[in-house]
């Protein structure tokens, strides 16, 4: 049998931790390989040793049948190993063109020749299907569009073997339609493609062979064919994981949160939200289904104070707050879990001990006469990092950049619950887990709503929104389209919603 690329025997060791211990992957000429793991078990840093991130401490790597050292990235280009990361590498403010051919631009008498490489980009851009326009600026592109830069990066250089590092984190459902079948084309064309990832749906529709690694070590690689989804879920978490959500009938009480035919600018500068109006009580959560740009975004920004209101007004717990301070939202109990963990969520060159005190540091314990009282801290910081399994080297002393997506989302999560708000609003909550984590979150909301808290759940993942929630309100082009029982929807239903189509309607 050919391998393409073949890793045996890896181990790779950092401070506190044996992040892959013993582990092969053998990769096909033509296939589409799946490597599953929860997070933190090991994928991107194995993968990050076959595209010349880091050098294994033991084992070998083949490429065609030869061995190899990739002591970089640029070595690991001339071999033709591509690499998609999960958190692109790309310049806003260039056209596609530019970033495409950054560090191997064609020269004509000493100047680039854009237009030279914008050809070639339309032509791979044609092949494969990705409908990208190469004189498009970057900032002005849909992330699925950036994605398939990223991917024209690869092709352009003559990649063979492309990885992908959980590409659909970022994606809308019909992105990741589109995806799989550039995935199809790509090998069609006689690529082969690593698929990391933790969503099993997808590894279904996508995948020949899956390679399964947990905490390291290796567990086993199996035909996706004739293996179910739940066998898979059990090889990667080490047990049955229940995907459906185990929760009593809600028992809402008084209204906590009241949205008043709110009018907000998106970054624009018009409306990307219109006459909005909401309600959510003690002891209920409220989902917000839509595609993602519809106005999700200003809602929860002009919500927590991020953003200023054009029209309408927001009222908590009776008070008006439509002009408060960030600050004021968060002592009068409203907590946040963003969507985008880098920028709003973490400051990624802090300690995980003290991300967890950025909104309370001022008060009581944690500090006293303005002197901070860093063993309340410490205490603080590893009851999150115990509670909601937050996993990393060197506990509550690792720098938060140092921690696996899925990771550095419990912490933040862990943080935002601890604070014991009336309100929690939570985007995107489970973006980047895997199914054991994302049933731990799914269980944590819950328990909120039944302490008789207020939660708002905004998230892209229907399958999500149809099983946590007590109300269902889909937003399309900014507009509130209607609110409906979680018990009477169904993907049908709120599908159509999202698309615009309000009830009733044909």
């Amino acid at each position: 049998m050919s391998y393409v690329v073949e890793m045996l025997n890896i181990r790779k060791e950092f401070p506190g931790i044996v992040a892959n211990d013993n582990i092969t992957l053998q990769l096909k000429k033509g296939e589409i390989h799946a490597l599953l793991g929860e997070n933190g078990a090991g994928k991107s840093t194995l993968m990050g040793m076959l595209f010349g991130m880091y050098l294994p401490d033991k084992g070998t790597i083949k490429v065609k049948g030869k061995e190899v050292k990739i002591s970089n990235p640029n070595i690991a280009n001339d071999l033709g190993i591509g690499m998609v990361h999960q958190h692109f590498k790309l310049v806003e403010n260039f056209t596609v063109t530019e970033n495409i051919i950054l560090g191997s631009e064609p020269k004509k008498f000493l100047t680039v020749d854009i237009k030279k490489a914008a050809n070639r980009i339309a032509e791979l851009s044609k092949t494969y299907g990705l409908n990208v326009d190469p004189y498009a600026k970057i900032e002005d592109i849909s992330v699925g569009m950036q994605q398939r830069v990223e991917i024209l990066k690869m092709l352009y250089r003559n990649a063979e073997v492309l990885i992908f590092d959980e590409p659909t984190a970022v994606l809308t459902p019909q992105e990741i339609q589109d995806l799989i079948q550039i995935m199809k084309s790509l090998i069609k064309e006689g690529k082969s493609i690593i698929l990391i990832t933790h969503k099993l749906k997808e590894i279904k529709a996508a995948a020949d062979r899956c390679t399964v690694i947990r905490r390291g070590k290796y567990i086993g690689t199996v035909d996706v064919k004739s293996t179910t989804e739940a066998e898979m879920a059990k090889m990667m978490v080490g047990r049955q994981v229940s995907f459906k959500v185990e929760k009593q009938e809600a028992k809402p009480k008084e209204e906590v949160l009241k949205v008043e035919n709110l009018s907000v600018k998106n970054n624009k500068k018009v409306l990307g939200l219109k006459n909005f109006s909401l309600s959510v009580r003690k002891g209920e959560i409220v989902g917000i289904a839509g595609v993602e740009g519809n106005g999700q975004t200003e809602l929860v920004e002009a919500i927590t104070g991020m953003r200023p209101v054009e029209e309408g007004k927001i009222v908590f717990n009776g008070k008006d707050i439509t002009n408060s301070s960030i600050r004021e939202r968060i002592d009068l109990g409203i907590a946040h879990i963003p969507e985008d963990r880098h920028k709003r969520g973490l400051i990624l060159d802090y300690t995980i001990e003290d991300n967890m005190v950025l909104k309370a540091y001022k008060n009581k314990p944690f500090s006293k006469n303005g002197l901070i009282n860093r063993e309340k801290i410490t205490m603080h910081a590893n009851d999150i990092i115990e509670n909601f399994d937050v996993r990393s080297g060197e506990g509550g002393k690792s720098i938060a950049r140092s921690l696996s997506g899925g990771n550095q989302q419990k912490a933040i999560i862990g943080r935002e619950v601890v604070s014991d708000p009336d309100l929690l609003i939570a985007v995107q909550p489970t973006r980047g887990l895997d199914v054991g984590s994302i049933e731990y979150i799914h269980k944590r909301l819950v328990e909120q709503r039944d302490n008789g808290k207020a939660v708002l759940l905004v998230s892209l993942e229907l399958d999500e929104i149809l099983n946590v929630s007590d109300r269902i309100a889909v937003v399309n082009n900014g507009e509130l389209i209607g609110i409906i029982d979680a018990k009477e929807a169904d993907e049908n239903k709120v599908g159509l919603m999202m698309a615009g189509i309000k009830r009733g309607e044909n």
